[in-house]
């Protein structure tokens, strides 16, 4: 593609904040402190987590950088950066979530293969750019299209960056046809996070955002868009991020029988205390963030100093001041919320917190019912360890 250096000079890494917390370096993967995540609503660029399955491109002429739209459609076109400003810009404000968050305590378990990310896997963030939907009118393709008039019934997007597991071939990933056209989705084509352009961690010049579906299928640095017949066949996509039970091993494991994961489960997590902690005595805020996939917002959190014997709901709010209620237009449909809750502490507990989504999905208790070999989606209860003492004992 023209614009794009070769890969020698994806050496030159992009500068990063000191607070993340690197959990590979090739390839880069980091995720920030517990305190900076819920630091703000809208999640800092600096501060919103790193994840990457090789190199990280670069993309040194966007008047030259394109992207091609292809497949099982009437007319192929190359879109260049001007044809994509000239759609109407649309803002979403999204939370993305790695399926590997909290993977590092799933492999406390029992052993996982993958990344070892705390709770910090996920961001949110302002994105800004053209929706897909009005992307493909380009093309000839309807609004809310199930299947074009060829057969095309999902929408592939191909990345510039290139990955050991697609054995030096491009990352890849797709969506059904469906929602890419549904304007009501908001998946973008993205050029802007946080109303400043995306940098070479986050996808620069372009990028893909499906909301409420989990990271893996927001590909970055988009090289095209095809139109296929079939879901995507790339690695991502038919041998990794799928959701099998704990019975399976990587003896008896067989990709072929389980979906590729799309939506995330209902999420919560305690941010305001590490896995164990000393505080002083007297009352503690516990706060914390929850969100759950597919546009489904957060109808309770429930907290507990007792290790789940008994329950106190907590606040719930995406805005200080604003009231959240799930499911209103005054509320970030696909955003996560924080929550909030003040507790007297005994010398010793265990806090807990799990969230409960506007389907009434509600987090499993245990990790060892969600276990599973790749370690993804830990979405059970979140504990912490609290005593009541000196710092520095």
């Amino acid at each position: 593609m023209p614009g794009i250096r070769g890969p020698s000079d994806y050496s030159r890494e992009p500068p990063r904040h000191p607070c993340l917390k690197i959990n590979s370096k090739e390839p880069f993967n980091a995720e920030p402190t517990r305190s900076a995540l819920i630091s703000s609503y809208v999640t800092p660029v600096d501060f919103f987590y790193k994840r990457n399955h090789g190199p990280i491109p670069v993309v040194d002429d966007t008047e030259r950088y394109s992207v091609s739209l292809s497949g099982l459609i009437k007319n192929s076109k190359d879109l260049f950066m001007k044809d994509i400003w000239k759609l109407p810009k649309y803002t979403v404000t999204a939370t993305l979530q790695c399926a590997g968050n909290r993977r590092t305590a799933m492999s406390k378990s029992r052993t996982v293969k993958g990344v070892g990310w705390d709770i910090a896997a996920l961001g949110n963030a302002v994105w800004g750019g053209a929706k897909l939907a009005d992307v493909l009118e380009l093309v000839g393709i309807p609004y809310l299209t199930s299947i074009t008039q060829s057969g095309g019934k999902h929408v592939e997007f191909v990345s510039i960056d290139k990955c050991k597991e697609e054995n030096g071939g491009p990352y890849k990933a797709s969506i059904p046809l469906s929602q890419a056209t549904n304007p009501e989705a908001d998946v973008l084509l993205a050029y802007e996070m946080n109303g400043e352009p995306l940098n070479r961690d986050h996808g620069y010049p372009l990028r893909v955002v499906v909301p409420g579906v989990i990271g893996a299928r927001s590909v970055k640095w988009l090289d095209s868009i095809n139109i296929i017949a079939e879901e995507c066949q790339g690695f991502f996509m038919q041998k990794d991020y799928k959701m099998f039970p704990p019975t399976v091993n990587w003896d008896n494991i067989n990709w072929s029988t389980r979906r590729p994961q799309m939506d995330f489960p209902v999420q919560s997590a305690i941010c305001s205390l590490e896995d164990v902690s000393v505080v002083k005595h007297g009352k503690i805020t516990i706060k914390g963030y929850a969100v759950s996939g597919g546009g489904r917002g957060i109808e309770r959190v429930d907290v507990s100093i007792d290790g789940g014997k008994t329950w106190e709901e907590a606040t719930r709010y995406q805005r200080t001041g604003v009231p959240y209620i799930a499911d209103d237009s005054s509320s970030d449909r696909w955003a996560w919320v924080f929550f909030e809750a003040e507790a007297n502490i005994p010398q010793c507990a265990e806090i807990v917190a799990k969230a409960v989504d506007i389907s009434a999905n509600v987090q499993p208790e245990s990790i060892d019912s969600v276990w599973n070999l790749r370690g993804i989606l830990n979405t059970s209860w979140h504990r912490v360890q609290v005593r009541v003492g000196q710092a520095n004992l």
